[in-house]
């Protein structure tokens, strides 16, 4: 019973990662800037800031770097604070479904996923084929499942809870 419970809390963990966070007030602490002391600065002066203190070659040569001026832009008129943090989520959300994509790419290349299988994972199957190949065997029903599903929760994921 005990290693079921442990079993259970271990594959509950990783969930917390997903869960968007409250609203915060419109300025942040930024305490790693201003030594020991904290300092209250906006959101766009934390990019500023965070973008200056990249040690790399990249950061030391351009800095704070918006070519766009997203960093100005109030989307849906919530505020400036607010579209910085929409952009935030969506760079972090945007970068993991990156990540999920590539292992999916990886896993789809191994013998396990693209070899003979005993029964078929879908209609007009066929083994041995690259990623790309397995996408395009899929019939066009399977696939408006997967971009629906992925719509669903693309949907769910930017308007999830309530802004106040």
């Amino acid at each position: 019973m005990h290693s079921a419970v442990v079993a259970l809390a271990l594959c509950a963990a990783p969930v917390a990662a997903f869960v968007q966070q409250a609203p915060t007030a419109a300025t942040t602490e930024l305490a790693a800037f201003g030594g020991a002391k904290k300092q209250t600065v906006s959101a766009k002066d934390e990019l500023v800031a965070l973008a200056e203190a990249n040690p790399d070659a990249i950061g030391a040569a351009f800095g704070f770097w918006d070519p766009l001026g997203a960093a100005d832009f109030n989307f849906w008129n919530i505020g400036n604070e607010a579209t910085i943090g929409y952009l935030r989520h969506a760079e972090i959300k945007h970068g993991r479904v990156a990540m999920a994509g590539f292992l999916g790419f990886c896993a789809q290349s191994t013998p396990l996923v693209s070899g003979e299988h005993i029964v078929l994972p879908y209609k007009g199957y066929i083994a041995g084929v690259t990623p790309q190949e397995q996408w395009d065997n899929i019939p066009l029903a399977g696939k408006l499942q997967i971009i629906t599903l992925v719509g669903m929760l693309e949907s769910y994921g930017e308007g999830a809870g309530s802004p106040e």
